[in-house]
């Protein structure tokens, strides 16, 4: 199988006309003050639902902004967690949230909105919802994802799809059919509970706060993967 290539629907992954409007540099300041007050919250045992809510509602702030709030800011102690627990050394073998890790990149690839949130995590805004199509991103996303698999010296990934997700069938078979050029053991799974099967492993690739805050130890590889491979991407950094 030849690396690379490009294949299926041409699709700007997870865009919305308006965030040129609501994450434009104005809308940003007032964002970056929200985000100081959510993590107040935050780290006064507050939830994050409700105090989104009453932060978003404060600022009057969008669905979207609450969204990208919501996705990057932590409390301190779930930070202190995710640091804990994530890898620093290099490992050879990892669990990888498939749909997270792969969606997350077609959005880079598409220069649609991500948020680098406070743990140095990127994540997307797109929402799967049960629904996903293969893309014209999606070969180049997988590409990139074996390549820094390789250039990092994993020797074995094991990628869990989610079961009830559409295409999750044929995104397997495009996966193994591109690893067949990469020096690696790569296993895909379909099944019904990846975030619970993920919640009690080591070397899990995702940006799920729940997954990190519950597995054993974790890689940060898409965003390795983003700032090294995917320059042109968009994204807005609540991580400093």
């Amino acid at each position: 199988m030849k690396r690379g290539c490009n294949m299926g629907e041409v699709v700007r992954r997870g865009y919305v006309p308006s965030d040129s409007k609501e994450f434009n540099e104005a809308a940003l300041q007032i964002l970056n003050n929200a985000g100081e007050d959510l993590y107040y919250l935050l780290n006064r045992n507050y939830k994050i639902k409700g105090a989104s809510t009453l932060i978003g509602n404060h600022y009057m702030l969008s669905e979207r902004q609450r969204l990208a709030l919501v996705r990057a800011i932590s409390s301190q102690a779930d930070l202190e967690i995710r640091k804990m627990k994530e890898c620093q050394s290099p490992i050879e073998e990892v669990n990888i949230d498939g749909f997270n890790t792969i969606i997350t990149l077609e959005v880079a690839l598409s220069e649609s909105l991500l948020v680098k949130g406070m743990d140095g995590t990127i994540r997307d805004l797109a929402g799967l919802r049960g629904t996903y199509r293969l893309i014209d991103k999606t070969r180049i996303a997988i590409q990139y994802l074996l390549e820094t698999l390789e250039e990092k010296g994993i020797k074995k990934a094991h990628i869990f799809l989610d079961a009830p997700v559409s295409n999750s069938g044929r995104l397997k078979q495009l996966i193994l059919e591109m690893s067949e050029a990469y020096p690696l053991e790569v296993r895909v799974e379909v099944i019904n509970e990846v975030d619970a099967v993920l919640s009690g492993l080591k070397g899990v690739v995702s940006s799920d706060a729940i997954i990190l805050n519950k597995c054993e130890s974790w890689i940060n590889l898409n965003a390795s993967i983003i700032e090294e491979k995917i320059p042109s991407s968009w994204c807005i950094d609540f991580c400093n």
